[in-house]
C-alpha cells in the first residue's frame, strides 16, 4: 500500500526547499513530487534523518536496540558505530553481538572493525584482534569502515600490524577513521597521508583547520564528557563539505534529552547556514561512509524526519525503511529483551589493597579537565596529602583524591595514584566502564569507601557504583560490564539518580562517571592510570 507524506522538502544537495510529497512503497521512496514553489508555512519540514558520525553505543550503557529506541525520538536514523569498547572485553564475539542486536530494530547501525584491540600494550584487556582478524571483519558486508586508529605513533613509525590493518581497509575501499588529539605539522600530514580520513579529537580550531587543509574530514564532537562544539563550529562556515557531527560517548540521561538535533539548533543559533548544518548532520556521513541510508531521492530507502522548523529542530516524526518509528516525542520501537555476553574474573578486595606506603615520594597527580579528555600532570609533595599509619591518604580539603584501577580479567595488585578536580568531599564512585580495556576504575575520599564501591561493581560483574556515608547504589551492567539489558528510559532514570548521588558527595563535574571512565585512556595525553601503573601519554611510558 502506497503512503504519501506531504511537507516542505529540504533538498540539501541542491540547497532548495519546496512544498511537495514523498510517495512510499514498502521501504522505498518511489517518487518525490514538487507541488509548488516556496514553502507552505502550515506544513512540517521533511529532511533526511540525522546521523551520529562517530559513537560508541556502549557508552550509553544501552545495547544497540535500546539505544535506537531513544535516539529515533530526536530524529536520528543511523550511526557510524565503533564497537571498540565491547571488542576490548569480548573480541570479535562482542562485535558480532552488537551487529546482531542492532538488527532487531528498524535503525541504521553501521559498525566498524575495531583497529586497536587492545588499545595499547601498557594495560590488560580481555581480548585481542590482530591484523588478520581485522581483515576478516572488513571483508564482511555489515562492516563499513576501519574504526579510529588511535595508535598514531604506530602509523608514524610504520608499525607492521598497524599498516596491515590500514592496507586491508584501503584494498577493500572502506574508510579509515582517525584519532590523533593535538597532532600537528609534519606528523599530522604523515598520519593523513597514510590513509586516515577523519578525526573527532580536535580540540582547537587551529588543529582542525590544519587537518582540514590536508584533506581530512573533521567531526565536531559534543558528548557527555568531551565537548568541542564551541571551539570548532565556526569552521563549518568554511568547510561545509568536510565536517560532520558526532557524540562519541553519550550517557543515557543525555541521550534522553537530545542528540544530533541539539547540535543543529545550536549551529543555526551560531548563524551557520542551515544547508551547511544539514550537510554535516544528514548528508556528509552518508556519502563518506557509503551508508545504507536514504536522503530523499527517488529509489532511496525511506529514511527521513518531519521537523516543526529549521531553527529549533523539534522532531515530529521519524521514519526508517518506510516505517514510522517515533512521533511527537514518543518512541514507537518497543523494548527488546537482549541476551548477555561478558568476561569478568575478579575477587572482592580488602581495604589494605588500596594502601599507598608513605616511604617514597608521591608520583605526579592527574589533573582532570572539565569537558576534555586530555589531562595535566601536576607535581605532588608529601605535605599535599594526608599521612597516617605510614600511608598516603586522600586529602579532600585540597581536592586530591585517590584513584585506582583494578584488573578485572585476572588477579593483580591495584594500581593507585592521586587525582585533582573530582571534588568529592566524602565517599567514592567506581565503574567497570574504563576506556579502553574496561578494567575497574574508582576514585574516592577514603580507602574504605573506595573498597566498598569497587566491591559493589565486582559483585555485579560490572556496573557503576556510588558509596556515601549513609547509603550506596549500583547500576548493574551485565553486558560486558558496559551495558544494561533494561529498557533505555529505565536505565536513564537509574543513571540520573546515581549521578545525582555522586554530585551530592561534592563532585563538581558535569558527568563524573563519564570523566572517570576516561582517566584510564592512555592514548590521550598527558597522564592516565592503567591497571599496570601511572602512564605518561606524551612520552608513552610509565612514570617511574
Amino acid at each position: 500500500m502506497e503512503k504519501i507524506i506531504q511537507g516542505n522538502i529540504v533538498d540539501i544537495a541542491d540547497r532548495n526547499i519546496y512544498f511537495g510529497e514523498l510517495h512510499l512503497a514498502g521501504s522505498r521512496i518511489t517518487a518525490v513530487k514538487k507541488l509548488s514553489e516556496g514553502i507552505n508555512t502550515a506544513a512540517p519540514y521533511i529532511t533526511p534523518g540525522f546521523i551520529d558520525a562517530h559513537v560508541h553505543i556502549e557508552s550509553s550503557m544501552l545495547v544497540p536496540s535500546a539505544f535506537a529506541r531513544l535516539a529515533v525520538v530526536h530524529g536520528t536514523t543511523g550511526t557510524i558505530s565503533d564497537p571498540h569498547e565491547i571488542a576490548n572485553v569480548c573480541g570479535i564475539e562482542g562485535v558480532e553481538y552488537m551487529i546482531e542486536n542492532g538488527r532487531s530494530v528498524p535503525f541504521k547501525f553501521h559498525f566498524g572493525a575495531p583497529s586497536c584491540v587492545p588499545a595499547t600494550s601498557f594495560e590488560t584487556a580481555g581480548a585481542s584482534i590482530d591484523a588478520e582478524g581485522v581483515r576478516r571483519l572488513l571483508q564482511r558486508d555489515d562492516i563499513y569502515y576501519l574504526s579510529e586508529m588511535m595508535n598514531f605513533p604506530g602509523v608514524l613509525h610504520g608499525d607492521d600490524e598497524v599498516m596491515q590493518k590500514i592496507a586491508a581497509a584501503r584494498q577493500l575501499d572502506k574508510p579509515v577513521d582517525g584519532h590523533a588529539p593535538g597532532l600537528r605539522g609534519a606528523d599530522a600530514a604523515a598520519y593523513i597521508a597514510a590513509g586516515i580520513s577523519t578525526d573527532h579529537e580536535c580540540f582547537t580550531p587551529e588543529e582542525a583547520r590544519e587537518k582540514l587543509q590536508h584533506g581530512m574530514k573533521i567531526l565536531i564532537r559534543e558528548g557527555s564528557a568531551a565537548r568541542n562544539f564551541e571551539a570548532l563550529i565556526g569552521l563549518l562556515h568554511e568547510y561545509p563539505d568536510h565536517m560532520m557531527f558526532c557524540s562519541d560517548d553519550k550517557h543515557p540521561d543525555s541521550l534522553v534529552a537530545g542528540h544530533i538535533n541539539q547540535l543543529c539548533a545550536r549551529a543555526v543559533a551560531h548563524e551557520v547556514d542551515v544547508f551547511n548544518v544539514l550537510k554535516a548532520a544528514c548528508l556528509n556521513p552518508v556519502l563518506h561512509y557509503k551508508m545504507d541510508v536514504g536522503w530523499l531521492r527517488e529509489g532511496d530507502s525511506a529514511d527521513f524526519i518531519l521537523l516543526g522548523d529549521l531553527e529549533h529542530f523539534d522532531v515530529r516524526e521519524t521514519w526508517v525503511n518506510g516505517e514510522m518509528v517515533a512521533r511527537n516525542g514518543k518512541s514507537l520501537i518497543p523494548h527488546i529483551q537482549a541476551g548477555t555476553i561478558n568476561r569478568f574474573s575478579c575477587e572482592p578486595r580488602t581495604v589494605a589493597d588500596f594502601r599507598i606506603p608513605a616511604d617514597r615520594s608521591p608520583q605526579p597527580a592527574i589533573e582532570a579537565l572539565e569537558g576534555q579528555l586530555i589531562t595535566h600532570a601536576i607535581p605532588l609533595k608529601t605535605e599535599d596529602l594526608v599521612v597516617k599509619e605510614e600511608a598516603f591518604h586522600s586529602n579532600p580539603k585540597k581536592d586530591l583524591l585517590k584513584l585506582c584501577v583494578i584488573n578485572r580479567y585476572s588477579p593483580a595488585p591495584a594500581a593507585l595514584c592521586f587525582i585533582k578536580n573530582f571534588g568529592l568531599k566524602k565517599g567514592a564512585i567506581a565503574s567497570s566502564v574504563a576506556h579502553d580495556s574496561h578494567n575497574i576504575i574508582a576514585v574516592g575520599a577514603d580507602d574504605e569507601s573506595l573498597c566498598e564501591a569497587v566491591n559493589l561493581v565486582i559483585a555485579e560483574k560490572g556496573g557503576i557504583s556510588c558509596v556515601g556515608p549513609d547509603q550506596s547504589a549500583v547500576l548493574p551492567l551485565p553486558v560486558a560490564g558496559l551495558m544494561s539489558t533494561d529498557d533505555g528510559y529505565e536505565v536513564a532514570a537509574s543513571y540520573t539518580k546515581i549521578d545525582a548521588m555522586a554530585k551530592s558527595l561534592g563532585s563538581t563535574l558535569v558527568a563524573p562517571f563519564m570523566t572517570l571512565s576516561f582517566m584510564a585512556l592512555l592514548v590521550i595525553p598527558e597522564l592516565k592510570l592503567s591497571d599496570k601503573g601511572l602512564f605518561n601519554g606524551t612520552s608513552f611510558q610509565f612514570e617511574s
